[in-house]
């Protein structure tokens, strides 16, 4: 009896596989903002039991990204435009640090590493590969906190990322947003890999800024 058990658990995700796998149909957009998120079909879909969703669940409500209502269950949390307007000035405050942190620490494979990534986004922009150029934009973000070493800002910034990278998504494909993007985004690898670390934080501080003030434009496109 007790091997059957220990298959039957086998054979089932635990709770933060499960959770991993719902955060990312949520960042990957498979379910919208106030969509309800029913045990029963999430538990068939995922191939997980009950008690592993509903703490999955749990474990996302204390992210920020799946809220609960009472005696109706949970559905995934819409953020408004105002907590993403905050969301992106804590974002402006430590991946600016970040970009100091990784100024300081930048080595040769580093520099070439993000004027490799420089060069792809100036491409990505000149052949209008807007879903590319995305991608890239998310990878030097990324990049730039791994090299700062900042392991406090970075677990604070993926769990900010996935409240917000609905909307970062629909501002990367907004007409023209590439090409405003593209210098800010040059303008830091320049400082980052000048080793200018005052540089490096005011260049990405500024590209948040303009991040900020486009995002009104998502919410009243016309």
């Amino acid at each position: 009896m007790a091997v059957t058990a220990r298959t039957a658990a086998a054979a089932h995700p635990s709770g933060p596989q499960v959770a991993d796998t719902i955060r990312a149909a949520i960042t990957g957009g498979d379910f919208a903002p106030h969509q309800r998120l029913v045990e029963a079909e999430l538990s068939e879909r995922f191939g997980a039991s009950r008690a592993s969703v509903r703490n999955a669940l749990a474990q996302l409500a204390t992210e920020g990204l799946v809220e609960r209502i009472q005696n109706r269950g949970a559905r995934v949390r819409a953020v408004s435009l105002d907590e993403a307007v905050e969301i992106t000035e804590v974002r402006m405050a430590l991946e600016g640090l970040c970009a100091a942190k990784a100024a300081e620490h930048v080595t040769e494979d580093d520099r070439a590493a993000l004027l490799d990534l420089g060069a792809r986004m100036k491409a990505a922009v000149a052949s209008g590969d807007v879903l590319g150029y995305s991608d890239l934009n998310r990878r030097l973000h990324g990049r730039v906190l791994e090299m700062s070493g900042q392991q406090t800002a970075r677990a604070v910034l993926e769990r900010l990322h996935g409240q917000n990278v609905r909307r970062q998504f629909r501002l990367a494909m907004q007409p023209g947003r590439p090409q405003t993007s593209l210098p800010q985004h040059l303008a830091v690898i320049d400082a980052v890999c000048a080793g200018d670390p005052p540089a490096a934080e005011a260049a990405m501080r500024a590209h948040l800024r303009s991040v900020i003030e486009a995002l009104p434009a998502l919410e009243n496109p016309h």
